[in-house]
């Protein structure tokens, strides 16, 4: 994707923007995402793909000792499937890092239904957050100690993961039937190894998450503050109940924010008139439910969340 430039606004100050990509390494491809991060520049309105987006591209960024949040999409999203909540957080004093998991995302689907996309999701996370710390040109300006998480469905189960929950991968999972891989072939001798976590993540903001690999021991090591969210529909995997029996299980007491007359896509900002054509059906919401104001409100307490959390 080429991000261009349409037009420009009078706005004064607003969020920075700049493509990223971190390197590929000897086992894992290149990851490709996008920082959104504070800036005194005038916005602009910007084309990344069929999406419009109000931000100044390639500004220096304004402020030292910054928040830093990464996102994690769901099943074959990608780094802008979260961008309005991304520049409320920039617009708020974050830099906020997403990405596009390699094999399930919209271009490359190629995983998305292997056991290897839940596998290699964590990692992908922790690499990001390596390169933001590392190798970013602003890594100058975070505060490595004040880290946050957003993930939503899929991306749920990531941050979850990332926080210090493990799954539970059976040698009956039904991903590896029939399959000869030699991840399936450790599942099935129960030799694993441990998932990724990352202590340097000490809050997360969780929106229907996929629960389907944990069970109630899962969540026993998990001891940062989350803020847990579920729609009162659900959908791809997802139920009200789902959500629920998590905030149960994690260890600190965790209320669950549940969005009324709410699908599961209702956590993805409203879609421009060519996705919603495409794919409506994550794009359609029952009636009298407004995604716009949702997301107006949902935006505001995700901010006022990570402030508390990531003083």
């Amino acid at each position: 994707m080429v991000l261009g430039l349409l037009l420009s606004t009078t706005a004064a100050g607003a969020a920075g923007i700049q493509v990223l990509t971190v390197p590929a390494n000897d086992s894992s491809p290149a990851i490709s995402g996008a920082v959104w991060y504070p800036c005194a520049t005038a916005a602009e309105t910007l084309k990344l793909g069929p999406y419009l987006l109000s931000a100044a591209k390639d500004c220096p960024i304004a402020g030292t000792k910054l928040p830093l949040v990464v996102i994690s999409h769901g099943r074959t999203g990608s780094f802008l499937g979260h961008r309005d909540t991304a520049q409320a957080l920039a617009d708020a004093g974050f830099v906020v890092a997403a990405i596009s998991h390699p094999g399930d995302n919209a271009r490359d689907s190629s995983r998305t239904d292997e056991l290897s996309a839940f596998i290699d999701r964590p990692a992908d996370i922790r690499r990001l957050v390596d390169y933001m710390l590392g190798t970013w040109s602003g890594a100058s300006a975070i505060d490595a100690g004040r880290i946050g998480f957003f993930g939503f469905s899929r991306g749920g189960y990531t941050g979850l993961v990332m926080v210090g929950a493990n799954p539970r991968f059976g040698p009956g999972i039904g991903m590896c039937a029939g399959q000869a891989s030699t991840l399936c072939k450790q599942v099935r001798e129960g030799k694993l190894a441990p998932l990724a976590h990352d202590g340097r993540i000490k809050a997360a903001v969780i929106a229907d998450p996929l629960s389907i690999f944990f069970t109630k021991t899962s969540f026993d090591d998990v001891r940062v503050p989350i803020q847990l969210w579920r729609s009162e529909g659900g959908g791809d995997g997802v139920t009200p109940e789902s959500v629920a029996a998590v905030a149960d299980e994690l260890p600190m007491r965790t209320a669950v924010r549940t969005v009324p007359n709410a699908r599961h896509f209702a956590f993805l900002p409203p879609c421009p008139n060519e996705v919603a054509s495409s794919v409506p059906e994550i794009c359609t919401d029952p009636p009298g439910f407004d995604r716009a104001a949702f997301h107006r409100e949902f935006n505001a307490q995700v901010v006022d969340f990570f402030r508390q959390t990531l003083r």
